[in-house]
């Protein structure tokens, strides 16, 4: 990992690849690197650090030609340097870029170190390239060689692949790591993610698991795994540039925090009007499928897995169906047992990751009714492979903390147990007082991002902190997870969450003058049980730092900071009482100096194990 872009022109390239890099910034990388070829052969510049140090030095090499390919290396194998950034070269004339984890690298590497190939890096990308020269040198075409190695390779990859000898062929691969085609006039181009290539085109081809694509300036040849040819539909991408463009805000991930109004907004838009229109926002097959769910599987990564949290509450009362909810990475490693009727429920921002595609491709069983997706990428991996598809429409996400895109599957989520409630018989009358609340969700949201101003000045409470403990009740436990995975991600302060009646089994241990705790109090059923809680915080000398229903009268006091929510509905709490905790961290992050929407060790899209 972690982000890939190639082109093929009649002029210089170097800008396009320049460009596309800047835009797959969000995705998190240490280092960058990018390879022109031209009539006297292929330039390689590479430089551990921002893609704008990059762009430095090949400015000084005057590096040009028209074609290339370049990289964003977010470390796996090998420490982040300039020797282990991508591209690779074999010789001089070979190049190649990777996405993803070769997991019998080990065994071909000692094998070509045998045969005499010499390794000038740490990495598992290296094995490939050697590869390609090997079988090159038998006289084999660029495209062919490439066949004939990925046999050879386990695990993850995309390719971007250039060579002196074929200047007019640009080759890509895409086995469980994505890669897209994007079309242009005389010029073709891949990457990582369209974001990429907006600049220079809307058209796009997306490989699909296996494909090996050979392009030119006039076209694409594409073959499968099997080494047919297939024909792969072209699909326009009709978002903006200027969706991925930070405007008037300081960082993507502000702009992500008050975009979320209008993201819920389009989120729910015609599919809210009445109980009988939910069902549609899944698919033509959903009536039949809904039918036969008894129980829900989710599985789930990260911010995902919180959402998916909140969905079994949502399911288990309202729609009164089973439900089980597993992290990704430890699902798809486990045998488990699928009761008959399992509805496989998958949730995504990118509809790329790794662990979640791999669980949602072990679902063999005839238990299983269906796969549905909650995703933000209508082009996504997870997407083409699910029989039901809930988009999510927050629109491109740039930050790697996820935001908007956590809020709108939330909204997806609590459709989709209303649909399933609706087929279980569920009556019209209390979906319908669902959905009027629902319908309040953009305006509760914007009231809850109008208090920016006095959680900037909270947040200088944490500057100085080390540890945070973050804790709600019921519904609001997978809440609080959230609010304590913001503020690690992007604050890099340690923070736990806790179920609050958990305190006494353990977490109170941790409570002093120097650990804020923080809690989400919204005006439910649990309130009377949190407060008690809370003062068990507050007799051990802890400092609180309470997000309240402004009906809920929970006072300020000595070691008892209070911000008023507005008055939300139960069942749509959660969804409005992640906004306060998501600019609580991302103010706490802007007074610490981090690097907001590129955290460190950190990838927005995840497409490794």
């Amino acid at each position: 990992m972690c982000g890939i872009v190639g082109a093929i022109a009649q002029r210089n390239v170097g800008n396009i690849l320049i460009t596309g890099l800047k835009r797959l910034e969000y995705r998190g990388y240490d280092s960058a690197g990018v390879a022109l070829l031209n009539d006297k052969g292929i330039t390689r510049v590479r430089r551990q650090g921002k893609v704008a140090g990059l762009e430095d030095a090949v400015t000084e090499v005057s590096a040009a030609g028209f074609i290339g390919v370049a990289h964003t290396r977010w470390a796996t194998h090998g420490k982040p340097s300039e020797a282990n950034a991508h591209p690779h070269m074999s010789g001089s004339d070979l190049a190649l870029v990777h996405n993803g984890i070769i997991e019998n690298f080990q065994e071909l590497k000692d094998e070509l170190q045998s045969q005499g190939y010499e390794f000038t890096s740490q990495t598992d990308t290296e094995v490939i390239v050697h590869l390609l020269h090997q079988v090159l040198e038998t006289g084999v075409d660029l495209f062919g060689a490439v066949q004939q190695v990925v046999k050879k390779l386990d695990g993850a990859y995309a390719l971007g692949v250039i060579h002196k000898s074929e200047p007019d062929k640009l080759i890509a691969v895409r086995s469980g790591s994505p890669l897209v085609i994007g079309l242009g006039i005389d010029e073709n181009y891949i990457a990582s993610d369209q974001l990429a290539l907006l600049p220079v085109t809307n058209r796009f081809i997306f490989l699909e698991e296996g494909d090996q694509a050979e392009i030119s300036i006039d076209g694409v040849r594409i073959v499968d795994a099997d080494g047919d040819s297939v024909v792969r539909e072209a699909h326009e991408f009709d978002g903006t540039h200027e969706d991925a463009e930070k405007g008037e805000y300081r960082h993507y991930m502000q702009k992500e925090i008050f975009e979320q109004p209008a993201a819920i907004q389009k989120t729910l838009e015609d599919r809210i009007d009445s109980p009988a229109d939910l069902i549609k926002a899944f698919g033509e097959k959903a009536p039949a499928i809904f039918d036969q769910v008894k129980t829900v599987q989710i599985v789930a990564c990260g911010t995902s897995y919180h959402a998916g949290m909140v969905a079994r509450y949502w399911l288990e009362d309202i729609a009164g169906i089973p439900c089980q909810v597993e992290v990704a990475s430890e699902f798809r490693y486990r045998k488990h047992v699928v009761p008959e009727g399992t509805l496989f429920v998958t949730i995504s921002q990118s509809g790329e990751t790794a662990d979640t595609l791999a669980a949602l491709r072990d679902t063999q069983s005839p238990n299983y009714v269906g796969r549905l997706a909650i995703c933000n990428v209508d082009s996504s991996s997870l997407v083409r492979e699910s029989e039901l598809v809930f988009l999510t429409k927050a629109g491109p996400e740039i930050g790697v903390a996820s935001t908007k895109a956590f809020t709108t599957q939330l909204a997806g989520l609590l459709m989709m147990v209303l649909a399933l409630g609706r087929q279980k018989g569920l009556a019209d009358s209390e979906i319908e007082k669902v959905l009027a609340e629902m319908r309040q969700l953009p305006n509760l949201i914007e009231q809850a991002a109008s208090l920016d101003k006095p959680i900037e000045k909270l947040s200088e409470h944490f500057v100085e902190k080390h540890h945070a403990l973050f804790l709600g009740r019921g519904v609001q436990f997978p809440v609080a997870l959230e609010g304590a995975l913001k503020l690690k991600e992007i604050s890099y302060i340690h923070a736990e969450a806790y179920a609050a009646g958990e305190l006494k089994h353990g977490p109170l241990a941790l409570v002093d003058s120097d650990m804020p705790v923080v809690s989400v109090a919204p005006n439910d059923e649990l309130l009377e049980k949190l407060k008690s809680n809370l003062q068990e915080v507050r007799a051990r000398g802890g400092e609180l730092y309470v997000f309240a229903d402004k009906n809920a009268h929970v006072k300020e006091g000595e070691g008892i900071h209070v911000l008023n929510m507005p008055a939300v509905p139960e069942t749509i709490a959660p969804i409005v009482y992640t906004v306060p905790l998501q600019l609580l961290s991302y103010h706490v992050a802007v007074l610490r100096g981090t690097d907001v929407d590129q955290p460190r060790n950190l990838a927005k899209s995840v497409t490794v194990e």
